[in-house]
């Protein structure tokens, strides 16, 4: 049995380790898996991290060097086009199924009578939805034959485009972890390096970049400082909005609680998390939000816009962090001065975080997609399926 698996990015070192899990995983069932890598890198990720090569224990083809939105678009076409029209594979898995190289290769399989399946990572509050684009979303999701998910909120975008339920799987997203991690050895780690509660270090990672939601973050951050002037806020990552949120901190008078740390990665980043009284996600637009993951796997609390896909999942009220109202700093600031207290209790709350990311692993990620498409190849019969989607 042959598995085609595409994806856009050589960059994405979560990826990595999860299609490193599944080389590993279908090697042991007998099963080849050939991995296509479309680019290396993409412009808003430059300014991240580099291309973590080492990351990539699994055979792969890179077909083009250097940025995603660099590659010519009749060359891009033309490459992917070439493969899928080749290929011997018994089911494709697409990175996606919004461009028009999606589309291409669809249309290309499902002329060849070659099984296929999408990921999806899009949730209802990503962009606002136009009747156009949801008829052509139907038409592809009817088109394919399964669709991985990665939680309730992308499970529940496929139903609403008319996805039927035995063909949603759902895969979790697993964080790519410092080499020998060890969770026994987070809660010692976190005891040593966390903030005291009268002195809060508010955590931003991510892009710079305006779907982010950080002038909501600042406003709320600088109502919270009369209360707490000790209070940090530190925003890991660069992008286009960096000059604008320095210029928003001046106005504001809290420049001098604030540090724009730049990029980050390996060792740099873990201690941050460590160290951090809890990170903070305001995105207005984000599809799962994967630093919740590495937050919690550091034993770190996390507070999350009402928007982002992993709420659900993995941010368990009062106990492993909170939800606040996208867009809203009132809500937002009366959610971190409550952080410091409500989450002092630095043991209980690491450990809290560490059972609750547990599940979220490459080997779990990796199992749940060779069922996906092992399932959709060797599907059950009508009579004895049932309208559950299949999980890891």
């Amino acid at each position: 049995m042959i598995l085609d698996v595409w994806h856009n990015l050589l960059w994405s070192r979560y990826k990595a380790v999860v299609f490193t899990q599944l080389h590993r995983e279908a090697a042991a069932r007998g099963v080849q898996v050939n991995f296509f890598q479309i680019a290396e890198t993409a412009s808003d990720r430059v300014g991240l991290s580099g291309v973590d090569l080492a990351a990539h224990q699994y055979p792969y083809v890179n077909l083009f060097k250097g940025s995603y939105s660099a590659i010519p678009k009749l060359k891009l076409y033309a490459a992917l086009a070439n493969r899928v029209w080749t290929t011997q594979a018994d089911l494709v898995l697409l990175d996606g199924y919004s461009r028009i190289e999606h589309w291409l290769q669809a249309l290309i399989l499902k002329a060849r009578r070659r099984k296929f399946m999408v990921i999806c990572d899009s949730t209802i509050h990503d962009q606002t939805q136009s009747r156009i684009k949801g008829l052509l979303k139907r038409v592809i999701f009817a088109l394919s034959d399964g669709a991985f998910c990665y939680g309730s909120r992308s499970a529940e975008y496929l139903a609403r485009y008319g996805m039927a339920p035995h063909k949603i799987f759902h895969r979790c997203q697993a964080a790519a972890l410092p080499l020998g991690y060890d969770p026994a050895a987070i809660i010692t780690a976190r005891l040593a390096a966390a903030p005291p509660p009268e002195k809060p270090v508010f955590l931003y990672v991510g892009r710079l970049a305006s779907v982010k939601g950080l002038p909501t973050l600042l406003e709320a951050f600088a109502k919270l400082l009369p209360a707490r002037p000790a209070a940090r806020l530190v925003l890991i990552g660069t992008g286009p909005e960096q000059p604008r949120l320095a210029a928003q901190a001046a106005t504001l008078g809290i420049q001098s609680n604030i540090d724009f740390a730049g990029a980050k990665s390996g060792r740099a980043l873990w201690d941050a998390y460590l160290a951090a009284t809890c990170l903070v996600l305001p995105s207005e637009s984000e599809p799962w939000g994967l630093v919740v993951n590495e937050a919690l796997s550091h034993g770190c609390p996390v507070l999350v816009s009402d928007h982002c896909g992993c709420a659900p999942e993995l941010v368990a009220e009062g106990t492993t962090g909170a939800t606040f109202h996208t867009g809203d700093p009132a809500d937002l600031a009366a959610k971190l001065a409550d952080m410091p207290g409500h989450y002092a209790d630095i043991t209980t709350v690491a450990k809290a975080c560490l059972t609750q990311i547990a599940p979220y692993t490459p080997e779990s990620a990796a199992r749940a997609m060779l069922n996906g498409m092992m399932t959709v190849l060797n599907p059950t019969p009508p009579a004895l399926r049932s309208t559950k989607a299949v999980s890891a």
